[in-house]
């Protein structure tokens, strides 16, 4: 390469090849990730000698749940014939399980032998620390563990990598790239680097190997779950892996990624106060992720203390209303939703931005109508409707007590609501104990539930700490109220009709028909005088019956407008028929 053209590492200035820092004092370095323990790639084993690793692990877990239970019984519980078998077992157990870990609690254990399996078990573990209404809450905390800084790659395997995804070599595609990355995650790292058109960008790299290990593992632990459902059944562990391995299959292809910036961009197209990152389709593969570099503060630093309380006020509400309108009316949300994926962006006036945007949740049509009518229940205080949207989408197992859980959740929220007037109420933490009831009463949720949850806990935790004394309810209620009148206005209602256009077709294949028996229904009691029958009408109560049940299922269950309108218009004019 010719000394005139600038190495990877450096930025070129007006005077020559320069540090970056003194070359552009106006772009500082972002942030790079603490340093970790050296990373170590993934070991190219065959299925057989890996299924047989997960099996030991496996293995060691069980027994480590005995020596961790006969070791935890209290003093004066030690003495029945359970818990002198649970100690026999667990003295047995011990000496059994790696030295490193035998004296370690269950739910640590479980975190560092998730850790020795690899990038796949870790991220699974990340996601099993936000499934508090299926696991118990010490493990979920010893898990939230998963989420600190992992090794990061040298940055020379960085190069092959972006040089054989891309097909060019990396100083041709880039004028500067920090080598340091700015984060690194469990199947990824950034870069911080500037393109020859002067745009600063990120550049997000899959780790080498990482995909294939992946698939590999999804597929043995999809024999894993068959055997945990018959051990475990009251957890749920093939709900759990299916979700997991559905998640981790589109993290691990970056075109999905820039799929869902893409879709997030197009959604808040309206709200220039709502940044996301602008993929670079050029520079971007399944394996590597070029996009915008967004400069901002994070919710809690100094810089966003020092705003004004106007200019927190609009960050606030920014915030609250993007994330509220993610959930509540498209439907689509940051799934991986925190205070680090937050940023404030300085300026007249002040915008915010969403990164890290690989994981994303979804609502279909009737769960997302059903969320936004049990969170606008919740925040206007009408607790027995919001207990039943929320049993509404829940699925029922077996011997489970959706009534008793209606109950429950009810008499939860009175009570959460007890502690509003002192400034004590969170509405994330009421959603997460409501949901958390459901494994006693075997009954079911999605994990977007869990991840939806996760994203209010963002909202709450940011909006309070630029305001210790927000009202997260008076916020809420506004933004779902908004929403809520979106919904019933013409404009709304119009597209309503439209999207029960299918079904009104339907319905106006068989009007014909049951507008010349409704035609003649009328004639027949216009023209004769006194009915033969001893029921006169019957015919047309019947109908105008049915259509009436008909109409109201349809208006319940939230089907096309056009549909149940039609069917009320119908229950009248049999109604009159019969009279």
């Amino acid at each position: 390469m010719p000394s005139a053209e600038p190495e990877v590492g450096q930025l070129p200035g007006p005077d020559g090849d320069r540090e970056r820092s003194a070359a552009w004092p106006s772009a500082p370095a972002p942030e790079r990730a603490p340093a970790a323990r050296p990373w170590r790639a993934p070991h190219q084993r065959g299925l057989l000698r890996r299924f047989l690793t997960i099996h030991r692990h496996l293995a060691g877990l069980v027994l480590g749940a005995l020596s961790a239970r006969g070791a935890s019984l209290k003093e004066e519980h030690r003495g029945g014939p359970r818990a002198r078998a649970a100690r026999l077992a667990g003295w047995l157990a011990r000496p059994l399980i790696a030295r490193e870990l035998r004296h370690l609690s269950f739910p640590r254990q479980l975190r560092r032998r998730l850790e020795l399996l690899g990038p796949t078990y870790v991220k699974f573990g990340q996601i099993l620390a936000i499934r508090e209404d299926l696991l118990p809450g010490a493990v979920c905390r010893e898990l939230q563990a998963l989420f600190d800084h992992v090794p990061a790659v040298p940055f020379e395997m960085v190069r092959r990598q972006v040089e054989r995804s891309l097909g060019r070599r990396l100083e041709e595609m880039f004028l500067f790239v920090e080598e340091a990355p700015i984060g690194s995650a469990s199947l990824a790292q950034a870069h911080y680097a500037i393109t020859p058109a002067g745009e600063r960008v990120v550049l997000k790299v899959m780790k080498p190997g990482m995909r294939e290990l992946v698939e590999r593992d999804l597929a043995l632990l999809q024999l894993l779950a068959r055997l945990l459902q018959l051990l475990l059944p009251r957890y749920q562990p093939r709900r759990i892996i299916a979700e997991f391995s559905a998640y981790t299959l589109k993290e691990v292809d970056f075109t999905c990624e820039a799929d869902n910036i893409e879709m997030f961009a197009a959604n808040f197209r309206d709200l220039p106060g709502v940044v996301f990152p602008r993929p670079l389709r050029e520079l971007s593969t399944a394996d590597v992720l070029t996009m915008d570099y967004i400069e901002g503060d994070r919710p809690g630093s100094r810089e966003t203390a020092a705003l004004s309380p106007a200019d927190k006020e609009r960050i606030i509400d920014l915030g609250a209303g993007a994330i509220i309108r993610m959930l509540y009316q498209d439907g689509f949300f940051h799934a991986d939703l925190h205070a680090g994926n937050l940023l404030v962006l300085p300026g007249e006036p002040p915008r915010i931005g969403f990164i890290d945007l690989g994981m994303v949740g979804r609502f279909e049509e009737r769960t997302k109508r059903r969320m936004l009518y049990y969170y606008h229940a919740l925040v206007t205080g009408e607790f027995e409707a919001a207990s039943k949207y929320l049993a509404d989408m829940a699925t029922v197992g077996r011997g489970g007590d959706p009534e008793g859980f209606r109950r429950a959740v009810t008499e939860l929220s009175r009570r959460f609501y007890t502690r509003a007037s002192r400034g004590e109420f969170s509405i994330a933490q009421l959603i997460l104990e409501s949901v958390g009831l459901g494994g006693r009463y075997r009954v079911f949720f999605p994990v977007e539930m869990t991840l939806m949850v996760k994203a209010l806990v963002t909202f709450e935790g940011v909006g309070r700490m630029l305001e210790p004394r927000l009202d997260v309810t008076a916020l809420s209620r506004r933004h779902i109220t908004r929403i809520i009148r979106g919904h019933m206005n013409p404009a709304g209602l119009t597209r309503e009709l439209l999207r029960g256009t299918p079904e009104l077709f339907d319905l106006a294949g068989d009007l014909p028909g049951l507008l010349t028996g409704v035609a003649r229904l009328v004639e027949d009691a216009t023209t004769r005088r006194a009915p033969r029958d001893p029921f006169p009408g019957l015919r047309g109560a019947v109908l105008g019956a049915a259509c009436l049940m008909g109409g109201v299922l349809a208006l319940v269950t939230h089907g096309p407008i056009a549909l149940w309108l039609t069917l009320f218009a119908l229950a009248v004019v049999f109604a009159i028929v019969s009279r």
